[in-house]
């Protein structure tokens, strides 16, 4: 078996139960997202009656049809994830390696994803970026899965943090790439109830929310897949900190030292 996939199966664990668990909690799950999912729908009928009735306001028809992409975009998103993850478990993922420029496709991601945040209209959350420029002429990594975790734990983030800031960083140390998503909500305890619980169900009904509860499964399964760990920690006091490392072959390491940045991207 190859040993990506065997990262799917907990160590010093019996398969049969580890089926059975993954089967009871994907029911929990799609359970939890019945409810999600009907809320999504219930806001996009209503503001498309809204829209129906709204008049010529040009202003108020814009904010309207931005709301209903709002919500279609994250009912495909739970979808998404969801359905992905269960790819996992049927053992239908594959790794696909491909050469890339880590640094010009991390620019670009934290680019779309203060657009993200310029989309949610909330004005009261900054995103930061606190990055290494690793100076990598080739890596090699599966981009796909890790800009899919990465997505996964930056939709979380924005879904959580009402004011303050997000931060994205990375680095690069001894064939490791390490990502963290940083942010000021106050949602370590329940990031980690769903990272690490056993009995999803219990989990739901400390901290009902199944889209993180999707997002971080997803991601948690994905970076096993690809041979690597994820943890929690504190951001601060009280913020909230995720951070993910996996392999990744490089070629071409620049002699020069890293140089840091951190940029502030105010989404006003």
């Amino acid at each position: 078996m190859d040993n990506n996939k065997m990262n799917n199966w907990p160590e010093n664990s019996n398969v049969a139960n580890y089926v059975n668990n993954s089967i009871l909690n994907s029911l929990t799950l799609l359970t939890g997202m019945s409810h999600e999912i009907r809320t999504y729908i219930n806001a996009i009928v209503g503001f498309s009656s809204l829209l129906r009735i709204s008049g010529s306001n040009d202003d108020e028809d814009k904010e309207i049809k931005e709301q209903i992409y709002k919500s279609c975009e994250q009912l495909i998103e739970l979808f998404d994830s969801f359905l992905d993850s269960a790819i996992i478990d049927n053992g239908g993922l594959e790794t696909d390696l491909r050469k890339c420029n880590l640094d010009e496709v991390l620019a670009e991601l934290i680019a779309e994803f203060r657009d993200d945040l310029v989309k949610t209209g909330n004005k009261e959350v900054n995103l930061e970026t606190e990055c290494h420029f690793l100076d990598i002429s080739e890596s090699f990594i599966d981009q796909g899965k890790v800009l899919r975790i990465i997505r996964c734990l930056f939709q979380n983030a924005v879904k959580n943090t009402e004011s303050g800031y997000i931060k994205i960083g990375y680095d690069y140390c001894n064939g490791s790439i390490t990502f963290c998503i940083l942010d000021s909500s106050h949602c370590y305890y329940k990031y980690k109830e769903f990272l690490y619980t056993e009995d999803m169900n219990k989990s739901l009904k400390i901290f009902f929310d199944t889209t993180s509860a999707v997002n971080i499964i997803l991601a948690k399964k994905l970076i096993r897949y690809l041979g690597g760990t994820i943890w929690i920690d504190w951001n601060g006091f009280t913020g909230t900190g995720v951070y993910f490392s996996i392999p990744v072959k490089v070629n071409g390491i620049s002699n020069l030292s890293s140089q840091e940045f951190v940029k502030s991207v105010d989404i006003y």
